[in-house]
């Protein structure tokens, strides 16, 4: 694709990157990527795409802004307080890059609809704050054959992934066979979070979709990536397949079908 004199000046420092350049930035400007969840890990995450000149962003969010998300849910602000979150992100990423077409889906994915709004993307990066959605999301992709970044917060400890529904990879489920029990892991609003780490997080998740597109450096496919705030260290991890898994593994019992947690 041809770039016209704006979009020249704005993506200049991805073009002279070797490793990008304007083939790369032609890639990013014509994928397709789906983000679940619009709030902290979502708000710097949709941003980031969004400057870095993802041509289209897809969000789902159910919610509604509220004055508590503010803390580390960047791209709200105090003036979109009661509207929906798809709306209040998809008028601040228009704001920052007009080349970005935003489809807002305000509604929560569920086990009925994820199909439909999986399938018209590239790539998936799961937002999501519990656990029966991402495994939702999680079987959705791997049916479609969709890549799936997915990060998760909490407290001061953040996490980062990317699954495919190749032959050696692994999916969600390969990591976390079944959800723990509600009262082992909190949410957010019983155990609190530190904000900042949602933006760290939400950045982290950016440079995988980024990589994952334009097939860049060494991706998280098969690896976990750990992050502990307070120590300011991070843990990388090997995630194999697990030929027991109900969705992925030798002889799957979720293949075809629902989802469930």
């Amino acid at each position: 694709m041809e770039f016209d004199d704006t979009q020249i000046h704005r993506y200049a420092r991805h073009i002279i990157l070797p490793e990008i350049g304007g083939a790369g930035q032609a890639v990013l400007l014509q994928s397709r990527v789906l983000v679940i969840g619009a709030g902290g890990l979502g708000s710097a995450l949709l941003l980031y795409l969004a400057a870095a000149g993802i041509g289209t962003l897809g969000i789902v969010d159910d919610d509604t802004v509220d004055l508590s998300n503010l803390q580390r849910q960047v791209i709200h602000d105090t003036g979109t307080i009661g509207t929906t979150k798809v709306a209040s992100a998809a008028a601040r990423i228009r704001a920052l890059n007009p080349d970005v077409v935003v489809e807002p889906h305000a509604m929560r994915l569920t086990a009925d609809n994820a199909a439909d709004l999986v399938g018209p993307y590239d790539l998936v990066a799961d937002g999501s704050d519990n656990f029966a959605t991402r495994y939702v999301v999680n079987d959705a992709c791997f049916r479609a054959g969709k890549p799936l970044v997915s990060a998760a917060i909490l407290r001061f400890e953040g996490q980062l992934a990317t699954f495919c529904a190749g032959d050696d990879c692994p999916c969600y489920r390969c990591l976390y066979p079944a959800a723990p029990p509600d009262d082992m892991v909190p949410s957010c609003a019983q155990a609190g979070v530190l904000g900042a780490l949602a933006g760290v997080m939400g950045s982290l998740q950016a440079i995988e979709v980024i990589k994952q597109r334009l097939g860049l450096g060494n991706g998280l496919t098969g690896r976990l990536l750990l992050y502990d705030a307070l120590g300011h260290g991070f843990r990388t991890l090997t995630v194999k397949r697990d030929p027991d898994c109900a969705l992925c593994g030798v002889s799957p019992s979720l293949r075809v079908g629902g989802s469930h947690a």
